[in-house]
């Protein structure tokens, strides 16, 4: 594919084109605290700083594709022509893809989710709140209720991003109602069937996570007896 037909695929006057709204969050996520430094990253379905995130940064690849092999690349449909990496989340967003049909997979390195790791030191972070009504039944389903318990596994961390790829694929077999998974040290992986969902869904579990930590250094219960 030619340059010039290529960035035919992150040039639009489309608010809402991908192209454009992978920048506008990234740049609201940096100001949150969520994709300082090198972390975290965000994947819609249809190098650079965060926060100086340009459309003509973007990499497209076509979904669904073969896992690369030791000998083998991603295929894509668009490279930057800048010198930049393609993100080590992208095995891990396209987990959301293939086992909860996602349309969209943020990841930050949120410190309240962060600090819930560390406080839950098991396999999950449980919390019943009002704001769990915000957040979707395996992060695409019906929204839980107020009486419900949120359950998110908490996956150990490893030096690479992408070997996160397998752990987080079993600890969302395991847990089918989970719309997130938790990394411990690390971060947090949230998707939903669009964008905009995905995002509500991050913001309410980043809010659990925080009103979930100030509770357990209170002595509080998390969830309702």
């Amino acid at each position: 594919m030619s340059s010039e037909s290529s960035d035919s695929l992150v040039l639009s006057s489309d608010p809402l084109h991908p192209a454009n709204l992978i920048p506008e969050l990234c740049r609201s996520f940096y100001q949150l605290g969520w994709v300082t430094g090198t972390g975290g990253g965000i994947c819609i379905r249809v190098g650079d700083k965060k926060e100086r995130i340009e459309p003509t940064h973007i990499f497209v690849l076509p979904y669904p594709q073969s896992a690369p092999s030791p000998h083998t690349d991603r295929v894509f449909l668009r490279r930057p022509a800048l010198n930049l990496k393609e993100s080590a989340c992208t095995p891990l967003f396209w987990n959301s893809f293939d086992l909860r049909d996602a349309g969209s997979c943020i990841h930050t390195h949120s410190q309240h989710a962060v600090m819930a790791t560390l406080l839950w030191s098991g396999p999950v972070f449980t919390i019943s709140h009002q704001m769990i009504k915000g957040v979707r039944v395996g992060g695409t389903g019906p929204a839980l209720s107020y009486l419900d318990t949120l359950e998110l596994p908490i996956i150990e961390n490893t030096p690479n991003e992408e070997d996160l790829k397998d752990s987080m694929a079993e600890a969302m077999v395991k847990y089918p109602n989970a719309a997130g998974v938790l990394v411990r040290r690390h971060g947090v992986y949230v998707w939903g069937t669009d964008w905009e969902k995905a995002k509500t869904q991050t913001e309410c579990l980043d809010y659990l996570f925080e009103i979930g930590v100030k509770m357990k250094l209170a002595g509080l219960p998390t969830v309702l007896a």
